[in-house]
């Protein structure tokens, strides 16, 4: 996932770049409104200040809205409701006021990646999931899998190479607060494994989780 930070304070920036990264998640850095529209492509979400030095991100988020639906967070000083409104309203996917905690926002990143995800396809490599058909493909061929290793799998697949945690995986394919056995994980995996024809397109992350084998390979 790579994001588009924009940021014109390095006291703010560098610390928060630094922790997004350590989050598993690719940035790249921008200062000054003109510059937004310009770096967009690509970026699979933007992290928008309000306060730039050439302008007000209210306009920036305005100028991108007229040529790219990139989810879009403010994450700005003003707290105020109107500016929350007309941010919302203007089409940003989320609002957040400083201070924030690093771990937070990397969490409020990937949650509107994933609601524009849902109707998506997501391909890696060897690796088609459709989520919009419920279909998952190896090498072309579709795979049967059951509900719960098809939503196992898109998680995965969202992000190839990312090791997803346990916790994330049980939150997100059972319940958010899974009181069941953890090996039920694990069994589901295996057979994920198995009727994807090759163990190696998931793999295990000891003492963190899974992840998909980039590029399927």
């Amino acid at each position: 996932m790579k994001v588009l930070v924009v940021e014109d304070d390095p006291a703010v920036a560098e610390p928060l770049l630094s922790g997004l990264q350590r989050n598993g998640i690719d940035t790249e850095h921008v200062v000054y409104a003109s510059q937004v529209v310009p770096s967009v492509t690509g970026a699979d979400v933007v992290l928008l200040d309000l306060g730039l030095p050439d302008g007000d991100g209210i306009d920036v988020l305005r100028d991108l809205r007229k040529v790219s639906d990139v989810p879009v967070i403010i994450a700005t000083a003003r707290g105020d409701e109107t500016d929350r409104i007309v941010g919302l309203e203007l089409g940003a996917d989320d609002y957040v006021v400083k201070p924030y905690s690093v771990r937070e926002l990397a969490a409020r990143i990937r949650a509107v990646a994933r609601r524009r995800r849902v109707d998506s396809t997501l391909e890696s490599g060897r690796v088609v999931v459709d989520r919009s058909r419920h279909r998952a493909l190896v090498d072309g061929q579709e795979v049967e899998l059951t509900a719960k290793e098809f939503d196992l799998l898109a998680v995965l697949a969202e992000e190839p190479g990312r090791a997803v945690t346990r916790q994330e995986l049980f939150s997100r394919v059972w319940d958010p607060v899974w009181v069941g056995s953890g090996k039920t994980l694990d069994v589901h995996v295996a057979s994920l494994r198995k009727k994807l024809g090759d163990a190696s397109l998931v793999e295990t992350v000891r003492g963190v989780g899974y992840r998909l084998a980039v590029d399927g390979t």
